[in-house]
């Protein structure tokens, strides 16, 4: 069982929320003070965070700015104003997926589910991914080889974790821009070519060069 807490000031929205993600076997929480959401995320100790954009006192960007600089909880951004513009802006800021409102009972849980099982269904040797004479950490989003260390944006460790699960096959972009943020609507081309730049230059910093290869028309592979 996981828990859910809901930054959600339209209240007969989180209760609709909170009982479809307690049918799933999930525990909720609707925070209940807009001046003190960290406060009652510390308290609370959820597993993931679904935050709208507009809330009183404080917009949800500040509220998930704010977790970031002390968690790697994911974070769902869920709004009315889901324009190329907010969605960018939301992932931008650390969030992990956005939902659009209305909210859709079978895409809030879908999301919701495949997010948790990414980040906390991981055991075992399954914590770490071998590759070129480096070694991907799935705890901690990082790459080292010999010593030698670096961290990757959310972004970047998923592109590199399925590329790694697809080794020697190509991977299509738009099936990486699916992985990434699940919904290839919502993001632009540009997007994913910048974090796969930003990927190859920390890789090439610890002198892994070539290592991951642009196939133009189809996508990218990692041999």
């Amino acid at each position: 069982m996981y828990k859910i807490l809901l930054v959600e000031d339209d209240f007969a929205l989180a209760d609709a929320m909170r009982k479809q993600l307690e049918s799933y076997g999930n525990e909720a929480h609707t925070v209940a003070d807009f001046r003190n959401v960290t406060g009652e995320f510390a308290e609370y100790q959820p597993d993931l965070v679904l935050m709208d954009i507009m809330l009183p006192y404080k917009d949800g960007y500040y509220w998930c700015a704010e977790l970031r600089k002390t968690s790697s909880v994911p974070v769902v951004f869920i709004s009315s104003a889901s324009d190329n513009m907010n969605i960018v802006m939301a992932i931008s800021m650390g969030g992990d997926d956005f939902i659009g409102k209305p909210v859709d009972a079978m895409v809030l849980n879908a999301k919701v589910q495949a997010i948790l099982r990414r980040t906390y269904e991981m055991t075992g040797n399954e914590m770490k991914m071998e590759f070129c004479g480096a070694v991907l950490n799935l705890s901690d989003y990082s790459v080292e080889v010999h010593g030698s260390r670096v961290e990757l944006t959310k972004n970047e460790f998923r592109i590199l974790q399925v590329l790694l699960e697809n080794k020697g096959k190509i991977v299509s972009r738009d099936s990486l821009m699916t992985h990434l943020w699940q919904s290839d609507l919502y993001v632009e081309e540009n997007t994913l070519t910048v974090n796969v730049s930003r990927l190859r230059k920390k890789l090439e910093d610890l002198g892994l060069c070539d290592v991951i290869l642009t196939k133009p028309g189809s996508g990218y592979l990692l041999p």
